[in-house]
């Protein structure tokens, strides 16, 4: 094991729930619900296309302030999000995995100015070499495109990475690339089949840097 490529959103922080709980707000204000099983085929990819303003308008039989509703989606996105820590274990992993000289990528569905923005203010982006985002690939999650730049620009082999990841078009992606992937549901995507990873944890806390890497020798073995 020579690297380590981790998602962002949903594995490093919990952004996801934060951000599906300010769209259930805004769709309560309008009158509208948004349920979990809408919102968990849209984790971890740009993919699916879903417009939750013309949701919003199809449930309560009316227009809305399409302007007003995503200004106020944005504030409340802004607010939650920005209230999160790292989730359980993180930290640690990152900071064992640097200091032992490993090498450390993010790739993650989301923008550039997002994932730069979260790891400042979590005090992480020091620790990470590369950053591959939407801005660098054609098509994200569940293509493989972000897990194999990642991987390239570390240098390092596909059987030498390991992937951190919380969604299932995360896994998708990663198992399309061929890259060893560890799982680490979160609230939300706990709700998902994630069977298809490699190792499932119910936190990184539960892991050392050097039993990952021992139990990724095992299942490749």
């Amino acid at each position: 094991m020579k690297a380590l490529i981790f998602d962002l959103d949903g594995t490093i922080f919990d952004s996801e729930s934060a951000i599906f709980r300010a769209w259930q707000t805004v769709y309560a204000e309008q009158g509208a619900t948004l349920t979990l099983q809408t919102w968990l085929p849209l984790i971890g990819t740009n993919e699916v296309a879903f417009n939750p303003l013309t949701d919003i308008e199809g449930q309560v039989g009316r227009s809305v302030d399409h302007d007003a509703v995503l200004q106020r989606a944005k504030t409340l996105e802004q607010e939650y999000v920005n209230a999160t820590d790292t989730l359980p274990g993180v930290r640690e992993l990152i900071a064992e995995a640097h200091a032992g000289g490993l090498g450390l990528a993010v790739a993650s569905s989301s923008g550039r100015t997002w994932v730069e923005g979260h790891l400042q203010r979590l005090g992480l982006i020091d620790y990470f070499s590369l950053l591959c985002t939407r801005d660098d690939v054609e098509r994200t999650k569940p293509d493989p495109a972000l897990f194999l730049r990642a991987a390239e620009g570390l240098g390092v082999k596909l059987n030498q990475a390991i992937v951190l990841e919380d969604s299932l078009n995360g896994i998708k992606a990663a198992k399309a690339a061929g890259i060893f992937v560890v799982v680490i549901p979160n609230p939300l995507t706990r709700h998902l089949d994630l069977s298809e990873a490699d190792l499932i944890l119910s936190s990184l806390k539960e892991i050392t840097l050097e039993e990952l890497s021992r139990k990724t020798a095992i299942e490749e073995a």
